[in-house]
């Protein structure tokens, strides 16, 4: 086999091993830096960079989606745990309670104590899915404060102040008239 040069140097003494080794490295050296720059290695690390920040602000969205849907669970969770803790038990009476949810009109039957305070507005009806629970006023305004979009029927007794201009504001209503 034929030894290159440096190796033919060395081992005839004409060189020593710190001589041949620096000029390993500067050969090295410069083979590196006479290389020539590839346009297309910039344009894929310019690429890669786009990329990469694009994954970073696509995985910050769906973590700030995530905590907005924890915190509608959590919000649901202690609505649907303060109606449990507060509803009233309903008795199934005769009396047909009707009010409106939407544009629908929903009756339930309570007992004839139940309709009185629902129409003095000491309790209210909460629907929570397909169904509605009867809880204490205090109770739907706690609800009302986790979330406004949950359909809260409750009478308000300042609503039945009658209008002055009224024309059968001088009638009186029987207090055993159900509409």
């Amino acid at each position: 086999m034929a030894k290159s040069l440096q190796d033919q140097l060395l081992q005839a003494g004409l060189a020593d091993d710190k001589k041949v080794r620096q000029v390993r490295q500067e050969k090295r050296k410069a083979r590196k830096q006479n290389k020539p720059v590839d346009a297309d290695a910039e344009a894929r690390r310019k690429q890669a960079e786009q990329a990469k920040a694009e994954k970073v602000a696509r995985d910050r969205e769906i973590n700030r989606q995530r905590q907005e849907q924890q915190a509608r669970q959590a919000k649901q969770a202690q609505v649907r745990q303060l109606v449990e803790h507060h509803a009233v038990s309903r008795s199934k009476g005769e009396t047909a309670y009707q009010f409106v949810v939407g544009k629908k009109v929903h009756k339930i039957y309570v007992g004839a104590e139940q309709a009185d305070q629902l129409a003095r507005g000491r309790l209210a009806i909460v629907a929570l899915g397909e169904d509605f629970h009867i809880i204490p006023a205090e109770a739907a305004g706690k609800i009302r404060e986790r979330d406004s979009e949950i359909p809260i029927i409750q009478h308000d007794p300042k609503a039945d102040q009658p209008d002055e201009d009224d024309p059968y504001k001088d009638y009186q209503i029987p207090d055993d008239l159900m509409w």
